[in-house]
């Protein structure tokens, strides 16, 4: 059945060739704030239990709920709220964050938060490749951080299929620089959107440039809101975004040691925004500041 709401932007076979769409397409759509699910497809016995006899198809579609573009032409999803599942029965053994990436080709990363408490024993670095014996279809290309709070690693696991559906459903009302001088739309029309009941996302650019070594490629983070807040007489727009993944920018987007960190924004619309950043070793909080340019859309 068509559901009108969603398309595919772009599908990737097993070898990670493009058999619809192109990555020019979702780019398109992620620049304009699409929200963006990926299917996958795997055999139980390949992917969830080696020793199982079941070669049952298995698909998975995962929300991807922060969304990167890079270099205006690059896109990737990030997981931002996923435990770890252990199929079919519930959870996996530690609780913690997994943050799956998923660059447009289809080369995969994933970052662990543990949240469980238990000792951390190693200390941020290189550490040996993860290959998982009996597992034919994943390829480890690096791994860091092993047996720390916030081991992460890159890898390709080969699907059978990568379809990246987006749904359109965003309009920009107003663009701004990091001083708040407004480029496009209006804060009021932002504000009476957001007054109607619309949903809010946004934008961000170039807020991860600090956890990069040297120069850094433009980019631009996108996120939903979770609650606003309008200053009427001051006409100043204030949110606080939904859960944040912050990754060095770079294509592909990969995960390293020190290259990334989590946390939760305000954001206001004459540019400032501060970040509650959680440490990803040591679960630490502290608050930094920040100026971006910022695009808002709503739904």
């Amino acid at each position: 059945m068509s559901r009108p709401d969603w398309s595919c932007a772009l599908e990737l076979d097993g070898e990670r060739h493009v058999t619809a769409g192109s990555p020019q397409q979702l780019a398109a759509a992620i620049r304009c704030g699409a929200d963006l699910r990926i299917l996958t497809e795997f055999r139980h016995n390949e992917h969830i239990d080696l020793d199982s006899p079941s070669r049952e198809l298995v698909r998975e579609v995962a929300q991807f709920a922060v969304t990167y573009l890079i270099d205006d032409c690059w896109s990737a999803g990030i997981m931002s709220l996923r435990q770890p599942v252990e199929l079919p029965s519930g959870f996996g053994p530690r609780p913690s964050m997994s943050y799956f990436l998923y660059n447009e080709d289809g080369t995969q990363a994933i970052a662990r938060l543990h949240l469980d408490g238990a000792p951390a024993v190693g200390v941020p670095g290189p550490a040996a490749n993860t290959d998982i014996g009996g597992m034919a279809k994943y390829h480890c290309h690096d791994s860091w951080d092993d047996a720390t709070n916030a081991p992460s690693s890159n890898f390709v696991y080969d699907f059978d299929l990568f379809r990246y559906c987006v749904n359109d459903r965003w309009e920009q009302v107003c663009a701004h620089d990091a001083s708040g001088n407004i480029h496009s739309g209006s804060i009021e029309q932002l504000a009476d959107a957001f007054a109607d009941g619309c949903a809010v996302k946004v934008a961000l650019s170039g807020l991860c440039a600090d956890l990069a070594d040297g120069d850094t490629p433009d980019h631009e983070l996108f996120v939903e809101i979770g609650s606003g807040y309008y200053y009427t007489d001051q006409q100043l727009f204030i949110a606080g975004a939904h859960p944040v993944i912050r990754v060095a920018p770079a294509v592909p987007l990969m995960y390293r040691s020190g290259g990334w960190d989590s946390g939760w924004l305000v954001i206001r619309s004459d540019g400032a925004i501060v970040y509650r950043r959680c440490d990803p070793y040591s679960l630490v909080m502290d608050d930094r500041s920040y100026r971006c340019g910022i695009r808002w859309f709503v739904s």
